[in-house]
């Protein structure tokens, strides 16, 4: 529950200022597709996907660094890894959101390097953002009191991480947005073995 409000209360604030403002994402505004507002200009189901999002790519991290968890920068690595798969989430997410569901528009941007109207800041503001959320979330998620766990409870995050990219992915198809699929396919391939091979170690 504190992790979730630590999520909601960072990621709520940064969407709210970035929807305002266009920093750290870039110029752009939500539409009513995406449904009520928790207050303007926050859509009530921003939070929510970082929820998902941040909880996932950490669960996944978890998989695929399993090998160097006794590590001395473990958790270093976790919170770098765990940024990186929200990133490679986004990626994916930014067609499927302005695309297919438009969600949110992109304004002008000073930049011309973008992928689907997204400017290449925003991935950044995604980065950063996942790592102050993680910075102040980590301590709560650190297991205090070590319990014995089922062991197939380390692979949920990762079926979860391939279903929402397995959507992604046919809703790329879906509206023959070929550089999405092929991009989320294959990025969901890599991932998904790493997280394998790194599970099993």
């Amino acid at each position: 529950m504190m992790v979730s409000i630590i999520i909601t209360f960072i990621a709520g604030a940064v969407e709210s200022i970035g929807a305002s403002s266009g920093i750290p994402f870039g110029p752009f505004s939500y539409t009513a597709n995406i449904g009520q507002e928790l207050f303007h200009p926050l859509p009530w189901a921003m939070p929510l996907v970082w929820i998902v999002v941040i909880l996932n790519a950490r669960g996944v991290g978890r998989l695929v660094l399993r090998p160097w968890r006794k590590g001395k920068n473990y958790g270093l690595w976790l919170i770098g890894v765990a940024s990186l798969l929200v990133v490679l989430l986004d990626l994916g997410l930014e067609p499927f959101a302005t695309r297919v569901k438009r969600y949110w528009l992109w304004g002008v941007s000073k930049t011309s390097l973008n992928w689907y109207n997204a400017p290449w800041v925003n991935f950044v503001g995604w980065a950063v953002t996942a790592l102050l959320i993680l910075a102040f979330a980590t301590p709560s998620l650190i297991n205090k009191i070590p319990a014995k766990q089922s062991p197939a409870t380390d692979w949920f995050p990762l079926v979860v991480w391939l279903m929402l990219n397995f959507l992604l992915a046919t809703a790329a198809v879906s509206n023959q947005l070929w550089p999405a699929a092929v991009f989320v396919i294959a990025n969901n391939m890599i991932v998904a073995a790493l997280a394998v091979w790194g599970g099993k170690s």
